[in-house]
């Protein structure tokens, strides 16, 4: 809907389209004797701002004017009050602006309105990130506020390559999202496609990262992501550099980095501070708790179950002591072991940090003592479960997804042993391979294979060697 050139009527259209809502201030003043309003939102704008470089100087501006529309230009030609102004004439522009903290001027007889930004809503200061910490790296992590997170970037990357493109989804919360890339490095079909894709959004808010994840992958079905979050300015440009798309969304203090790739998930910035060759070992380390978060279980059940040829004779005799009077199967245990870990884990986590702590003990002291010493559960399996739960704490990108496969793995060996583990494995295989966004594979450089890329996946070389590599993501999606 246009504005009109009546004043009275474009406030009573404002005030039936947001329905009286108390949050809207209306200031009424008068300009060169042409009457005027001011909106703005509460709590939404500065208040210093808008009383000493808006509302004062309106007030003492001194001059004849025919009408509003030559006082609106004038204005809009000779003052400044902030380095953000736009002329708005559609009141649905005009509500979006005015609810994301500028403030608007109408004037009598004039069809359109200045806004100006004057954001002043309370957000949380810069902080070191909780969840990618580092020894070494720096201490600032994203906050809410879209515009601070750019800023965050551009002190960063001060090359005018870098660019920011804004984006506004959601039919109700009118998000800002901001795509960021290095306009020289990024491939312009995959600019594109993450262009349209966030143009189609079919949402009516975006509250987090996880409300547009899944557009951006195409399915609601990976178990392993193509897309990756960071909430540190560091490894988003380091990202950038390599030719990759940035999202912010504004609210969340996280962004989003396509293509993400399978390998990079065993990467942290502190790897590249290390020598190298405590670097490699810490990556090897990281490969290998993978595994063993993943397959020990399984392998435990394979053992027991169907190939106790495997194991030691005093091993298995321990083993066969320890099962002798637990009243479950090896798999019901197993499973009953790994979700009661699950749920310690959740309540520890939702909880009060006041609380989690007396919670994380309780149920230790369940799951531990109390449940072997009461023959629920045997020790063997107790440890097998521990040590699968803790190696999966080191790859946290993958919790998820290894919590939803060891029930099946595990499954998969008690029916058949080392088969089945193994053809659960070629299954979990070919799903990594499969896995693609925009075109770009997930398991690249592995497969498809390219063996210059692999020296800094089994291994990290030194930055002599690493920065003259200079690795694109254009290079690991195939020829059309």
């Amino acid at each position: 809907m246009q504005l009109t050139d009546t004043l009275e009527t474009n406030l009573n259209i404002l005030t039936h389209l947001t329905g009286g809502s108390a949050d809207r201030i209306v200031s009424r003043i008068t300009v060169c004797g042409i009457a005027c309003a001011l909106l703005s939102c509460e709590g939404m704008c500065s208040s210093e701002g808008f009383t000493e470089r808006l509302a004062a100087p309106l007030s003492a501006l001194a001059g004849s004017f025919g009408s509003g529309d030559a006082l609106l230009r004038h204005l809009q030609k000779t003052q400044l009050p902030s380095a953000d102004c736009t002329a708005v004439c559609e009141t649905a522009e005009l509500l979006r602006l005015l609810h994301a903290g500028f403030v608007i001027l109408l004037a009598d007889g004039a069809a359109f309105g200045l806004a100006y930004g004057m954001q002043g809503f309370a957000s949380r200061s810069i902080s070191e990130p909780s969840g990618e910490l580092n020894l070494y790296g720096a201490r600032e992590g994203f906050t809410e506020p879209v515009r601070t997170n750019m800023a965050l970037l551009r002190r960063r990357l001060k090359s005018p390559l870098l660019c920011f493109e804004m984006h506004t989804a959601g039919t109700l919360s009118q998000t800002e999202l901001c795509m960021v890339y290095l306009r020289d490095r990024v491939p312009e079909n995959l600019l594109q496609s993450v262009r349209q894709t966030l143009q189609a959004l079919p949402l009516e808010s975006i509250f987090s990262v996880g409300y547009v994840r899944p557009f951006l992958e195409g399915s609601d079905m990976q178990l392993v992501h193509s897309t990756g979050i960071t909430e540190r300015p560091d490894i988003c440009c380091a990202k950038l550099l390599e030719g990759r798309v940035g999202i912010l969304i504004d609210g969340t203090p996280f962004a989003l980095l396509l293509p993400q790739l399978f390998c990079e998930t065993f990467q942290t910035l502190d790897d590249y501070n290390y020598p190298p060759l405590y670097a490699t070992l810490l990556r090897w380390i990281k490969y290998a708790a993978a595994l063993t978060a993943l397959l020990l279980p399984a392998f435990y059940l394979a053992a027991a179950l169907h190939h106790p040829e495997l194991l030691h004779e005093t091993l298995l005799r321990l083993l066969a002591d320890s099962e002798q009077n637990v009243p479950f199967s090896l798999a019901a245990e197993m499973l009953g072991v790994l979700l009661l870990f699950e749920i310690v884990r959740e309540a520890g986590l939702r909880l009060p940090k006041a609380v989690g702590g007396a919670v994380g003990m309780i149920g230790g002291l369940l799951i531990g003592d109390a449940a072997v010493q009461s023959g629920l559960i045997s020790t063997p399996v107790l440890t097998a479960a521990a040590l699968s739960a803790t190696a999966g704490f080191i790859i946290p990108e993958h919790h998820a997804a290894l919590t939803v496969l060891r029930p099946a793995f595990i499954l998969a060996a008690a029916a058949a042993g080392l088969p089945g583990i193994a053809l659960a494995g070629t299954a979990l295989l070919m799903h990594i391979c499969s896995t693609e966004i925009f075109g770009y594979p997930v398991s690249a450089p592995v497969a498809p294979l390219l063996p210059k890329r692999l020296a800094d996946i089994a291994a990290r070389i030194g930055f002599r060697r690493l920065s003259q590599r200079n690795f694109r993501i254009s290079e690991i999606k195939p020829d059309p």
